[in-house]
């Protein structure tokens, strides 16, 4: 995963990310009981309601700030450090859960990433997951590609957002039959009269690395006003989310 994580703002301020994971878990049709993994659980909000829902849920996670928070949280609920390329179990389990997860994997690394996770799946288990899709904040994105060339910088594109087209192939290549896949807009609101420039300060990070600081805030800030007219509505910030959401099958 190529982000670092600010799990204690992550939590105040982008609690959206588990309420809008918690629709994905109606594709996770196993029966209860099931042994499912929450991939890339963070605070362990979904985990917690992959619980109520019956399921026998381990939450797994690369951060070890998130993880903590998610045991704070959570005591009687299992949590193991992993990340998705290489979380390792005792035995394969009925489902995999993810959501807002697999995108942060680089493009390159998506195929033995789904590979991986078909090895940790029973044969008939799924695979339930939501993520970003092609053109995911692009509009935030494409605003800063323009900011860091005009102070003659590289915008770094880190995130994976394919196409059902793109992704559904994968997913077969790894053993598994597509049953839902669905490419979806869906903007959304960020929190406070900085919503717009907390998003990037902590989804955006790849591309300021090496950046004097003062300079990146500049950019930042340049950047907010450039889109003020186009994501600022009524006084709260949106920015334009595409999702895109698999249920699928091990053969």
């Amino acid at each position: 995963m190529n982000i670092f994580w600010d799990a204690e703002k992550y939590k105040k301020d982008f609690s959206f990310v588990p309420q809008y994971g918690e629709a994905v878990m109606d594709l996770l049709d196993a029966a209860p009981g099931s042994r499912v993994i929450d991939l890339g659980c963070g605070n362990g909000a979904l985990t917690e309601q992959l619980a109520a829902r019956g399921y026998d849920v381990t939450g797994v996670d690369a951060s070890a700030e998130m993880l903590e928070l998610a045991r704070e949280g959570h005591q009687e609920l299992k949590f193991l450090p992993g990340n998705a390329l290489d979380f390792t179990l005792d035995e394969p389990v009925d489902a995999v859960f993810s959501n807002a997860v697999l995108h942060w994997i680089d493009a390159d690394k998506q195929q033995a990433m789904l590979d991986h996770i078909a090895s940790q799946i029973k044969p008939d288990g799924l695979l339930v997951c939501e993520f970003g899709g092609k053109g995911c904040a692009e509009t935030v994105h494409a605003a800063l590609e323009k900011r860091f060339a005009a102070h003659g910088l590289h915008y770094r594109r880190t995130f994976y957002f394919p196409t059902v087209g793109e992704y559904a192939p994968l997913l077969e290549k790894a053993g598994f039959r597509v049953e839902f896949a669905t490419l979806f807009d869906r903007p959304t609101k960020q929190n406070g009269p900085d919503g717009l420039a907390d998003w990037i300060r902590m989804f955006d990070t790849a591309p300021f690395s090496g950046v004097d600081p003062a300079l990146a805030a500049q950019i930042i800030d340049e950047t907010v006003e450039d889109l003020r007219p186009v994501l600022l509505h009524d006084g709260v910030w949106y920015v334009d989310y595409v999702r895109i959401r698999f249920k699928v099958r091990k053969l």
